[in-house]
């Protein structure tokens, strides 16, 4: 009998062995299990890793054909690729509930026992041995490799005191066991592989291709039965360590991800994962009880965000070997509208569009995702580069839709001196107001509006058009900008 189509909430009312054996139950080994349910999900056309997008023929193929080989994987992508994401949906392919032998530490399969304790209850008990039933949940391990990790956090150690008790230092029960045994039945993940000193790597030999686990030297046989997956960044990234060689022989299936490979795919994926809508559940589910504007993103910030962010991921001033997260992405769209948000708090407006000027505040969400190369570091160099790659992305989006050419004539408006200040506090209102000085700077805006599917006749969307208008003469070098942590000041 597979588990599988039972509720996860109502575990199986069968208390012991023979009540177990006599429901049908069928033992698989955890990659079997893994197998077999795939294939039903796949038949049934059931979303095997939901939320995860971009990966459809190239990463997640790879993932099933691994699965279905009875693999051991180690997923292998720079930061932001969604690795542990897809590792922390593989439980999603285990039984909803399993049963293992109760009052024995080591999780272990009532039928099928593989340590001392289990084998002496079933002995000594038979079909009256008692189980207890795991939920796919209690079935998932993960361990975030750091260099202090030893050798006894993972398979484990002699425990001097059931020593002390008067055991052999060669009994299975005189072991503490670590992280991996003790997931036996189910899934043990490790992340940032390369992080574990070669010594411990060296460790997992035995786990990978004999199933088994040694302890200090002593040959306590444990054969376990288990998915072992891996993530990690290449292995020239940084000065992290790297991955012996030996070990990822012994891994079956290493599989490469990436990045979004294209504008509208990334905004898509930014979109699914960014809180944008602040006026209900938090990100933890909570509910937000305190009520401020709301905040509409124009797609073409949301493609000016994305455009930038691709950018990032192409210049020769990045370390690309460290690679521009889609966090970076995330942060920036939430950073946006975060600022918007503030705009409507201290103006009164309700909704609230973000604008040009709020791009300014981007470079507090990218300070740390993004890795100069050593000979552009420097203590302001990071948010400079920010700032030149979004005036590259507007340059762009602009183009993308419109031709400068037909907005020169709004440069010709400073030509006698004028200067106007737009700031992140100016409520939509007032910056239509301003514009007005400059000529044909809202029928241009007006104009541009209807380009990008946003409504000429209302204020705050008219403004946002206006400041890229503005924005996109200014990166096409038809007029000067000094620029201020609220927004900027535009002339001739």
């Amino acid at each position: 009998m597979s588990t599988t189509a039972l509720p996860a909430d109502a575990p199986p009312t069968a208390a012991t062995l023979g009540e177990l054996r006599r429901a049908g139950y069928r033992y698989r080994p955890v990659k079997q299990e893994l197998r077999e349910n795939l294939i039903q999900k796949l038949r049934a056309k059931t979303p095997v890793f939901p939320g995860v997008r971009g990966y459809d023929d190239t990463v997640l193929p790879q993932i099933v054909h691994a699965v279905f080989s009875r693999h051991d994987m180690l997923l292998l992508g720079l930061r932001g690729q969604a690795k542990t994401r897809i590792i922390r949906q593989l439980p999603n392919l285990l039984d909803d509930w399993c049963p293992v032998i109760a009052n024995v530490e080591m999780p272990d399969d009532p039928t099928h026992p593989m340590t001392a304790a289990g084998k002496r209850a079933v002995e000594e008990h038979g079909d009256d041995t008692p189980i207890r039933w795991l939920s796919r949940g209690e079935r998932f391990h993960e361990k975030l490799a750091t260099p202090d990790v030893t050798i006894a956090d993972l398979i484990g150690e002699i425990d001097i005191v059931k020593h002390a008790e008067g055991r052999y230092l060669s009994n299975e029960e005189t072991m503490h066991l670590g992280l991996i045994p003790r997931t036996n039945r189910g899934i043990f993940a490790v992340n940032e592989l390369p992080d574990l000193a070669p010594r411990i790597q060296v460790g997992l030999f035995n786990v990978l291709e004999e199933r088994d686990v040694q302890i200090r030297g002593y040959p306590i046989r444990l054969p376990l039965d288990l998915t072992l997956v891996f993530s990690a960044n290449p292995e020239d990234y940084t000065n992290r360590g790297r991955i012996v060689t030996p070990l990822k022989d012994r891994i079956g299936s290493v599989i490469r991800t990436h990045y979004p490979r294209g504008i509208d795919e990334a905004a898509t994926i930014t979109a699914e994962n960014a809180w944008t809508s602040r006026n209900g559940d938090t990100p933890h589910g909570d509910p937000d009880e305190l009520e401020t504007p709301k905040v509409v993103v124009p797609a073409y910030l949301r493609r000016v965000i994305e455009t930038a962010v691709n950018e990032a991921r192409t210049s020769s001033h990045i370390n690309q070997a460290s690679g521009v997260s889609v966090r970076c992405s995330i942060t920036c769209l939430e950073t946006l509208v975060s600022a918007a948000e503030r705009r409507g708090l201290l103006t009164g407006e309700d909704p609230v569009l973000p604008r040009v000027c709020d791009l300014t505040h981007l470079t507090a969400a990218t300070r740390g995702k993004i890795e100069l190369l050593m000979a552009e570091d420097g203590h302001d160099t990071e948010d400079r580069l920010v700032e030149a790659l979004i005036g590259e992305a507007v340059k762009k989006v602009f183009d993308d839709v419109v031709d400068i050419e037909d907005y020169e004539h709004v440069a010709d408006a400073f030509a006698e001196g004028l200067k106007l200040t737009i700031g992140d506090e100016a409520s939509a209102a007032d910056t239509v107001a301003s514009m007005k000085h400059v000529d044909g700077l809202l029928e241009s805006a007006g104009v541009l509006a209807t380009e990008i599917d946003l409504d000429p006749e209302d204020p705050a969307q008219l403004a946002s058009a206006g400041e890229l208008v503005l924005e996109a003469l200014y990166v096409h070098k038809r007029i000067s900008k000094h620029a201020t942590p609220a927004g900027g000041r535009y002339s001739r």
